[in-house]
């Protein structure tokens, strides 16, 4: 499921993406009309907590909580699981990953990532490097709790 997240749920929308969604995130100045429009040309699904736009277009997800876990939940919920792996997506500009080879991330990551680690991913926009360090481990195991404990 594709799904746009309102202005007022920029942490979800990069733990989203995490998460394997593909989710567009609109810039500050983009208004509530433009962000139907989005959602209609796209094909997108809107998560907003912002009932009065919920109400104007069908099928939204509205977010009741101020919490992110439960923000979380309550997207697995209405939403299902995401149709991609997690964290295959840049958690920034929303781009699909791409490998790269460790040499040419030398000088770009720092050295002592560089010496441990061996894979690593780019996302093709915004030119960010990903890998697989001690905040994987974390964010697996953070989107593991989520998904056993969202009723389904």
């Amino acid at each position: 499921m594709r799904l746009l997240c309102d202005r007022m749920l920029g942490t979800l929308a990069r733990w989203l993406r995490f998460m394997g969604y593909d989710v567009y995130y609109p810039r500050n100045d983009v208004d509530d009309e433009k962000i139907i429009e989005l959602v209609q040309m796209e094909g997108r699904t809107l998560v907003t907590r912002d009932r009065v736009l919920a109400r104007r277009v069908r099928g939204s997800i509205l977010i009741t909580s101020v919490n992110l876990d439960e923000q979380i939940r309550q997207v697995l919920a209405s939403a299902g699981e995401p149709e991609d792996d997690i964290l295959v997506r840049c958690g920034v500009c929303n781009s699909v990953l791409e490998p790269i080879e460790k040499s040419e991330v030398k000088g770009i990551v720092p050295d002592g990532v560089f010496q441990r680690q061996s894979e690593y991913m780019r996302c093709p926009l915004c030119r960010r490097i990903y890998w697989q360090g001690s905040h994987y481990e974390k964010i697996m195991a953070k989107i593991s709790d989520l998904r056993k404990h969202t009723p389904q």
